[in-house]
């Protein structure tokens, strides 16, 4: 579920937290000159919250999986309580079989619960990549919600990664994709203040363009590595990610973590490109995995439980005192981490006793 594009402070003070006056330096646009809010990550680990609060993965078993709605004010805040940098969440996307960017303001709102008390709303529905519907339903529901009111009603001072949220089977022209991104810019540009913004998209042309027509905040290319094949070959890999960024001024990719795994070299290149690099998937939910990218020299993980990961990240990132190490796996893995690409997949295949075979499925 994506939110729509019409037209506080937490206690965030832990070690490992990515605070925001980093921001100040700025994007450097095409003259040099430095614009607000613009982009200089810390060397501190950051933590993305999936969505708000965590996706909701309504064929799992597992209730934290269905605890909040996601894309949500509610989930939204429930998240910024905890000590994480960002909320990830969608822009643009679809609603059961007619796309966001097709419905009016009035439409969209009418799903799922109401504002105003008493009055129900369209039940809404989700369709899993297997073709399977479930009706959508969490522990703790919340109306949806415009990209304006998330700028609104969300605490301030935490950061918004706004994924550009595109239809995958569909061309769109340079014209129709400028229509969608200016209606976001326009809701960015008038509520955004000094919160600190990174835009992302699968959509290569989307990412490029987004560059383009601003240089105040960063913008990332996801890509999922390799899990899926596209036609457009700039999604299939992450050295063709690190094309696109560098041919497009983007500052930064974000990963399937099962493709940092599969391909660690890729890491110490994007890595020399000067180029950030964040990764998603279901195994960022495992805090070993975690830490292991921590050790490649990942600069952060987007993650579905929240406060499990930012609990078990508390006692093991933190900046090392003078002549101190990370203690959760000790020296000697920290130096073999480093030297030994295939020893990160030996060593969390040890730690999680599972098959190195399931980074690579």
């Amino acid at each position: 579920m994506a939110l729509k594009a019409v037209h506080q402070v937490p206690d965030n003070n832990a070690a490992f937290s990515l605070s925001s006056t980093q921001f100040l330096k700025g994007v450097n646009d095409d003259d040099g000159d430095q614009v607000k809010c613009g982009y200089e990550f810390s060397p501190n680990f950051m933590v993305m919250g999936h969505r708000g609060f965590g996706m909701n993965m309504l064929q799992s078993s597992d209730p934290r999986m269905k605890s909040f709605k996601e894309n949500s004010i509610l989930s939204f805040n429930s998240a910024a309580k905890l000590p994480i940098d960002f909320l990830e969440f969608d822009v643009q996307g679809a609603i059961v079989e007619k796309r966001v960017v097709d419905l009016t303001q009035a439409e969209f709102l009418s799903y799922g619960p109401q504002k105003q008390p008493g009055s129900v709303g369209k039940p809404l529905f989700r369709r899993t990549k297997d073709g399977k519907i479930f009706e959508w339903k969490v522990e703790n529901d919340d109306p949806l919600c415009t990209l304006q009111e998330a700028f609104e009603k969300v605490e301030h001072s935490i950061g918004f990664n706004i994924e550009l949220k595109l239809d995958d089977q569909v061309v769109y022209t340079e014209e129709e994709l400028t229509r969608v991104l200016q209606a976001i810019l326009q809701v960015v540009n008038e509520y955004a203040k000094y919160r600190p913004i990174i835009f992302s998209s699968f959509q290569p042309d989307a990412a490029l363009l987004i560059r383009k027509l601003q240089t105040t905040y960063p913008v990332f290319f996801l890509t999922n590595g390799e899990s899926e094949i596209y036609i457009d070959i700039r999604r299939n890999s992450l050295d063709e990610a690190i094309k696109v960024c560098l041919t497009g001024g983007l500052q930064g990719i974000v990963s399937e973590v099962r493709a940092i795994f599969r391909n660690s070299g890729a890491v110490t290149r994007i890595k020399e490109s000067k180029l950030s690099l964040v990764t998603y998937g279901q195994l960022n939910n495992v805090a070993e995995v975690v830490y292991m990218e921590h050790l490649m020299g990942v600069d952060g993980v987007i993650v579905d439980l929240v406060e499990e990961i930012t609990e078990a990240i508390s006692g093991w990132i933190k900046p090392a005192e003078d002549g101190e190490q990370d203690s959760f796996l000790g020296e000697e893995v920290q130096m073999q981490a480093k030297t030994s690409p295939g020893f990160l997949q030996q060593q969390l295949s040890s730690l999680l006793e599972l098959p190195p075979e399931l980074l690579y499925a």
